[in-house]
């Protein structure tokens, strides 16, 4: 990845045991403080390493990789517990759960149920601070993105795009389905850790009326 980065790659699809392997070797990596590195970044199935060429001794760092990922123990979220967050399902805060239940072929209660029914491992962040990549969804209501990204989608919509879905954290353009949204604020500078979730973790969505949508919208 030019004279500054490159990437140790695992395999080419979506699976919680090979990003197991990937979150565990980019906290390994960061835990080993190796000097000139800038960042390391997870991703679905690959680990990212940045680092200042004329500070870092690169070949000392490669080899410090390699022994890290020949040793890897899968990292699974330690907690059993996972993250609740609440959404508001439905009408203007969730504008494509119709469409979502014409492609699964349900009414939107089951779309609803099938949303809420399992347990999301965060594979990575990305897109924008804050963004979790979480998955993976039921193949049925597993509905392709928008052929045309909207140009803005509120913060805290929840979306699904193809066996993903995710949260935005602030107001940004986007395409993936909009079935409803959390008042949970996702990303926000004045916590330790900005951003709610980390790569690893579990994410569970419960639905919520608009009463209490609001309720908690305040807090």
């Amino acid at each position: 990845m030019g004279d500054s980065a490159f990437r140790v790659e695992f395999d080419g699809r979506i699976d919680p045991g090979i990003n197991a392997c990937v979150v565990a070797l980019a906290r390994a990596v960061d835990a080993a403080r190796v000097p000139g590195v800038r960042d390391v970044v997870p991703t679905y199935r690959s680990v990212a390493v940045y680092f200042d060429p004329l500070r870092t001794d690169y070949d000392a760092l490669v080899d410090r990789v390699t022994r890290e990922s020949s040793c890897l123990e899968p990292f699974f979220a330690p907690d059993p517990d996972p993250i609740r967050v609440p959404v508001c399902y439905g009408a203007e805060y969730g504008v494509d759960l119709e469409a979502v239940a014409a492609f699964a072929g349900v009414d939107e209660a089951e779309v609803i149920r099938l949303h809420t029914a399992r347990t999301y491992r965060v594979f990575m962040l990305g897109f924008m601070p804050g963004f979790a990549y979480l998955g993976t969804v039921d193949e049925r209501i597993a509905a392709p993105r928008l052929a045309t990204p909207r140009l803005r989608v509120p913060a805290g919509a929840v979306g699904i795009a193809g066996a993903q879905t995710g949260i935005y954290p602030a107001v940004t353009p986007g395409g993936w389905r909009i079935v409803g949204r959390t008042p949970t604020r996702l990303f926000d500078t004045r916590r330790v850790s900005p951003s709610l979730f980390q790569p690893g973790d579990l994410v569970q969505f419960y639905p919520v009326d608009r009463t209490a949508f609001a309720r908690l919208a305040e807090l």
